[in-house]
């Protein structure tokens, strides 16, 4: 009996009005407070950032002649065999060195130095590193080691680089010294 009488009451056209306009008149405080305080305490942005943050420049190992100073061949004097061995170690979780290795994450590197990208048949490159079509030079090698997606944009190598010069030159002596064909030094 009581229930009926909550009811009632509540069935009362004049109480629910009042929830209604409750209802909207909370709305209406709550969206009008947030327009009211940006009028104001309107802010103009500035035009200009008040500082910038600009990101340090990566040095390179020069790829030719001239540009900084170094050549090719006083960069490949930087590194040893011995030395690119250990830091290839890194390289050999995704890559096999060996002759007649298996692909892995990433192709084989037997002989890599000298071939044209993207060339091993059997191992699915990324689109970018077959149009890149360049052959693996020293020079060509140093920069994707320097930093592979800033290299070729849109390799799928996911590496973040070897910043020392010393490493890159050992690591690419060490894997230019296993190949039928190695290069010749400059």
């Amino acid at each position: 009996m009581i229930y009926n009488l909550v009811i009632i009451k509540f069935m009362n056209g004049f109480e629910i009005n009042k929830i209604i306009a409750a209802i909207i008149f909370t709305v209406l405080v709550v969206f009008g407070i947030d327009k009211v305080t940006d009028l104001i305490f309107y802010v103009e942005k500035p035009k200009e950032a008040a500082y910038v943050v600009e990101a340090p420049i990566a040095k390179t190992a020069v790829s030719t002649a001239g540009s900084d100073g170094l050549n090719i061949k006083d960069f490949l004097a930087l590194g040893d065999i011995e030395h690119g061995k250990a830091v290839f170690k890194k390289c050999s979780a995704c890559h096999v060195v060996a002759k007649g290795g298996k692909n892995k994450i990433g192709p084989v590197l037997y002989g890599v130095l000298g071939r044209k990208s993207g060339a091993i048949s059997d191992y699915k490159y990324s689109k970018a590193l077959i149009a890149h079509g360049k052959v693996w030079s020293y020079e060509e090698m140093n920069g994707y080691l320097l930093k592979p997606t800033a290299h070729i944009k849109g390799t799928k190598m996911a590496f973040a680089g070897l910043k020392k010069e010393k490493d890159r030159a050992s690591v690419i002596l060490y894997m230019n010294s296993l190949s039928d064909n190695p290069l010749p030094k400059p």
